[in-house]
């Protein structure tokens, strides 16, 4: 997941927590909405995590 689709889903998410006051028949948005902002965050940190942690080019060092 990449940390513009993981910020579109905490996004959305906060949307469906705070602001929809909707009723849906047998969904409970504001639980939906909480779920997806949990996913994001796990997402992004995953992203941030492998963004961040160094890939070796199988080189020796000093020798790009």
């Amino acid at each position: 997941m990449t940390i513009g689709a993981s910020l579109f889903l905490i996004a959305i998410g906060a949307i469906l927590k705070f602001a929809v006051t909707v009723t849906v028949a047998g969904v409970d948005l504001q639980t939906v909405g909480v779920i997806l902002m949990v996913v994001g965050f796990v997402g992004l940190l995953l992203a941030l995590f492998l963004a961040f942690t160094g890939r070796s080019s199988g080189l020796p060092p000093g020798e790009l």
